[in-house]
C-alpha cells in the first residue's frame, strides 16, 4: 500500500530541529497511510500477557514464592525449577526460544559501538535525548508520577543510573546471550513492567479514557525507539559517525532486546526505517507534554548533578554540579527543539549552547583519523567502554541503584480493596 501524500506530519516534525533532522539522517518518508495510522491505536490498549500472567502467579503464592521460582528459572533454566507453575513455562518458553533473525555477528558488533560512543550516549544521549524527550509522552509520565519514581526528586538520580547501568549490561559483549547479564536485566525489567502495570490496573483512579492501558505495548514500544535513536541521532549530535553496518547493528541489538522485553513482533521495528516510522506514530499519538512532562523534566535536570556526586557544598562541587547541568540541558534544547524546551521549562544558556555545538565541531574533526588510522577504532571501543563502566561505577557507589527491581514486588501482592 502505497504512503499517504496527504497525512499531515506531526507537529513536531514540523519544527527545528526535526523538520531538518528527517530530511539529514532519515530513511526517506517515513509517513504511514490512514489505515496504519488508525490501527496503530489498538497497541495502547494491549499489555504483556505472558509477563502479566507471571506477575499473576506472583500474587496468588505466598509472598516471596514465586518472585524466588522466577529468579531460579532466570538463572539456573526453567528445568531448576521443580513442579514450575504453567505461567512460569510459557514465558521462559518464548525467551528460551532464539528468534530466527536473530545474529550474534551483529550484537557483537553493537557492542563494540555502544562502547566507543559509551561516554556520550550514558552522560548525554540516554538522560537529556532518550528519557527526557521521552517525557512529552504523557501518558507515560503518569506511570512514573503514580509510583513516585522519577517525580520524586530524590529517587530520580537512582533512577536514571538503573537505566544507565541496564544499558551498560544489554550493549556489553555477550550480554544478550541467555545467561549474559544484559538478557537477564532485560527480562527482570519486563517483569517490573508488568508488577507495575497490576498496580496501576488496580488503581480506582486510573483514566483509562485519558491514558491508555498502563505501560502498554505502544508506550514500550517507544521507550525502546527512543534507546535505539538515542545511540544514533543522539551521538550524532556530538560529531559522533557511524557506518552502514554499524547503524544496522545497533538497531539489530535493540530489535532483540525488543522481544526480550514483551513486544508485539507486529509493533516490533526491525531495523532503522521501522524505527523511524514507529518514531512518526508516536509522535502523531504519543508526544502530547502536559504539567506532569514539566515535573519529570525539572526532576531529571536537577538530579544530573547528584547522579555523579556534583552535589557537595563547596564552591567547585557547585560550580561543577552547574556547568554539567548546563552543558547536558543545553544538549538536550537543540535536539528536542525550543517549543519543547521552552515548555518543559529548561535553563537556556548561549554560552553552553555554544559549547555543545563546539564539541560536535571537534569530536567530527576527531572522527577523520579515527575512520582512517587502522586500529583506532577498536581503540576507542575499548577506551570507550572502560571509561562508561567507571562512570557508571560510581554513580553506582553514590545512588545504589536495585538491580533485581524487587521493590515492585509490593505491588504485584497488593489486592483490590
Amino acid at each position: 500500500m502505497a504512503r499517504s501524500e496527504h497525512l499531515p506530519d506531526p507537529v513536531i516534525f514540523r519544527e527545528f530541529p526535526f523538520n531538518v533532522g528527517i530530511r539529514l539522517i532519515g530513511p526517506g518518508d517515513i509517513r504511514p497511510t490512514p489505515e496504519q495510522r488508525a490501527a496503530y491505536r489498538k497497541f495502547t490498549s494491549m499489555g504483556d500477557p505472558l509477563a502479566d500472567a507471571v506477575v499473576e502467579m506472583f500474587r496468588r503464592l505466598p509472598a516471596g514464592t514465586g518472585r524466588a521460582m522466577f529468579e531460579t528459572a532466570l538463572e539456573q533454566g526453567i528445568d531448576a525449577v521443580p513442579d514450575a507453575p504453567a505461567e512460569l513455562k510459557a514465558l521462559f518458553a518464548q525467551l528460551d526460544s532464539v528468534p530466527f533473525w536473530l545474529d550474534q555477528d551483529k550484537l557483537d558488533r553493537a557492542a563494540r559501538v555502544s562502547g566507543r560512543v559509551g561516554p556520550w550516549a550514558t552522560n548525554l544521549a540516554l538522560s537529556m535525548f532518550s528519557l527526557n524527550g521521552g517525557y512529552l509522552a504523557s501518558r507515560a509520565g503518569k506511570v512514573l508520577v503514580g509510583t513516585g519514581g522519577l517525580s520524586a526528586q530524590a529517587m530520580a538520580p537512582r533512577r536514571v543510573v538503573e537505566t544507565a547501568t541496564w544499558w551498560i549490561d544489554v550493549t556489553a559483549r555477550d550480554g544478550l546471550r541467555r545467561f549474559g547479564p544484559g538478557f537477564k536485566n532485560t527480562v527482570r525489567v519486563r517483569i517490573m513492567h508488568a508488577q507495575v502495570r497490576a498496580g496501576m490496573n488496580r488503581r480506582p483512579d486510573w483514566d483509562y479514557e485519558k491514558w491508555d492501558h498502563p505501560i502498554n505495548q505502544s508506550l514500550t514500544a517507544g521507550t525502546l525507539m527512543l534507546f535505539s535513536l538515542a545511540t544514533i541521532a543522539g551521538c550524532n549530535a556530538v560529531g559522533l559517525t557511524f557506518s552502514r553496518k554499524e547503524k544496522a547493528a545497533v538497531y539489530h541489538l535493540w530489535r532483540y532486546v525488543g522481544h526480550l522485553i514483551g513486544l508485539d513482533p507486529e509493533i516490533l521495528p526491525a531495523d532503522e526505517t521501522d524505527t523511524w516510522r514507529l518514531l512518526w506514530l508516536q509522535a502523531d499519538y504519543e508526544f502530547l507534554p502536559d504539567e506532569d512532562s514539566r515535573a519529570l523534566s525539572q526532576a531529571l535536570v536537577s538530579a544530573l548533578g547528584p547522579i555523579y556526586g556534583f552535589d557537595g557544598p563547596g564552591l567547585g562541587a557547585r560550580a561543577l554540579r552547574r556547568a554539567f547541568t548546563l552543558y547536558s540541558v543545553s544538549y538536550s534544547r537543540i535536539l528536542l527543539g525550543k517549543t519543547n524546551s521552552d515548555f518543559l521549562e529548561m535553563p537556556y544558556s548561549r554560552v553552553f549552547l555554544a559549547a555543545v555545538l563546539a564539541t560536535a565541531a571537534i569530536n567530527g574533526a576527531l572522527e577523520v583519523p579515527r575512520r582512517c588510522i587502522p586500529g583506532a577504532t577498536r581503540l576507542s571501543e575499548r577506551v570507550g567502554r572502560r571509561v562508561t563502566e567507571a562512570m557508571m561505577r560510581r554513580a553506582a557507589r553514590v545512588n545504589s541503584p536495585d538491580r533485581s527491581y524487587a521493590r515492585h514486588d509490593r505491588l504485584a501482592q497488593t489486592r483490590a480493596a
